[in-house]
């Protein structure tokens, strides 16, 4: 049984090597949003209290969202095991998900895809979006034949107020003060374990396969 945690920064390349690791290991990826957005659009139970919570702008609670998960864990595909990719976000959902993951065997393995802040500034501000086909290019290492020009369609390249640097820089400052006590949750169950996510896709690749 395969139970397998992604954690890392947004723009670390976590859902890339997530999407590699399940694949290799014949595993379902978990993503929350995914799952979430699923259960809304077939009207379970649960799916309608996180749709009527989201209409009205508000945050859906743990308990909903570890329900959802945990009617996710109870389909046929994850029975060799799963791999949850930005869950959970912090040691309370944590705490729920090893009580309703009792079913599945053996432990955990946490995986935290780790790359410096600054580097993830570079990257994330590097990028750039095409407004027609929302084709993604990167000024440094993929960039447009021409610039501020989509290779594909031609359409207009920007810069998404989400990739500005002052934005990613308090997105991984909250990201941060989030999840260093998950780090701790896991460290003190000795299932943490910590790879360089620098360099590239390949090469990130086999080093976790090494703790795999």
């Amino acid at each position: 049984m395969k139970k397998i945690i992604m954690l890392g920064p947004p723009g670390a390349g976590k859902g890339t090597q997530a999407d590699m690791v399940a694949g290799k290991l014949g595993i379902p990826k978990i993503s929350t949003g995914d799952i979430l957005r699923q259960a809304v659009k077939d009207g379970t139970e649960l799916g309608r209290k996180a749709k009527a919570i989201m209409d009205s702008g508000g945050l859906v609670s743990d308990d909903i969202v570890v329900g959802i998960v945990r009617e996710r864990l109870a389909q046929p595909d994850c029975t060799m095991g799963f791999l949850l990719d930005g869950f959970p976000r912090t040691v309370a959902q944590a705490e729920m998900l090893e009580k309703i993951s009792t079913h599945a065997g053996g432990a955990f393995k946490v995986i935290d895809v780790a790359v410096e802040d600054q580097a993830i500034v570079q990257r994330l501000s590097s990028r750039r979006v095409c407004k027609s086909c929302a084709r993604t290019f990167n000024v440094i290492s993929n960039a447009p034949k021409t610039e501020g020009v989509c290779d594909g369609c031609g359409g207009s390249l920007i810069l998404r107020d989400d990739d500005r640097p002052e934005t990613v820089a308090q997105r991984l400052a909250v990201f941060h003060k989030q999840t260093a006590p998950l780090i701790d949750f896991y460290k003190s169950r000795g299932v943490y374990q910590k790879v360089d996510g620098s360099g590239g896709v390949e090469e990130v690749q086999r080093r976790i396969a090494a703790l795999l």
